[in-house]
């Protein structure tokens, strides 16, 4: 992995991910697309003074978005991982879920996990409620970006633009798993680990991923009639996985 020091190093590495993603049809490159945006809308944020603290900000990001690079080239070397991550990176080799579906799971391994990790790093030797606000803003544009990216994807697939127009459980499962995003408290596990003694850090971590790993049921099975739907909706899915990946970052 090549170092990550600023938020330009972190869209190379993105980049070279979605490359060889493309080149190979591997479908971990489109959480890598969807981060790519979502890298990119922080960097304007900064420029555009979004959000409180633009070089707290820029070094939350290089943070963040390091502990994702890092599970990814780690787990492309077959070496340990959070389960977390892990469990995001094996629905790789599914033929079954939606592009959706690993959006949302890496989000979870992502904010539930690497954000609070992150947000506490950051924040060593300071009072980390000052970082409240920004951290609401860095999970606002992730949870949109989904949303938005949905709405992408329902223009360039006829299948799921008339199912999400037909049925609100696509919309609902979506909703849902925000809401739990929302409320699982990764502000709270921010706090927690910021004041925690440095012997406790690793079981507490631990404990989180275990928790933030089972959370991903919700993504990969939310019930009967959401599979059949989804089901449906991968059937509908056009092109082959780089194509898919190429649809995301354009």
């Amino acid at each position: 992995m090549k170092p990550i020091t600023t938020i330009d190093d972190v869209i190379a590495s993105l980049d070279d991910i979605i490359k060889v993603s493309q080149v190979e049809n591997d479908s971990l490159g489109y959480f890598a697309a969807l981060y790519r945006r979502v890298t990119i809308k922080v960097k304007e944020g900064i420029e555009n003074d979004f959000f409180d603290n633009g070089p707290r900000m820029a070094k939350l990001d290089v943070v963040f978005a390091s502990r994702y690079l890092e599970a990814y080239f780690s787990y492309k070397d077959d070496e340990i991982i959070t389960i977390s991550w892990q469990i995001a990176f094996d629905l790789s080799t599914d033929y079954w879920p939606i592009v959706l579906q690993h959006l949302l799971i890496g989000m979870n391994a992502h904010i539930n996990l690497d954000l609070g990790i992150a947000a506490a790093e950051v924040s060593q030797g300071t009072n980390i409620e000052n970082l409240k606000g920004d951290f609401d803003k860095i999970n606002e544009i992730l949870s949109s970006l989904v949303i938005e990216v949905q709405n992408d994807l329902a223009s360039i697939w006829p299948t799921l633009k008339k199912i999400l127009s037909l049925t609100s459980e696509f919309d609902d499962f979506l909703v849902d798993f925000s809401m739990e995003l929302a409320r699982d408290g990764a502000w709270e596990f921010a706090r927690k680990i910021n004041s925690a003694p440095d012997d406790e850090l690793v079981q507490l971590i631990e404990e989180r991923d275990l928790k933030v790993a089972s959370k991903a049921s919700i993504i990969t099975d939310p019930g009967l009639i959401a599979n059949i739907i989804l089901g449906v909706i991968r059937i509908g899915e056009r092109g082959s996985v780089g194509n898919k990946i190429k649809d995301l970052i354009s």
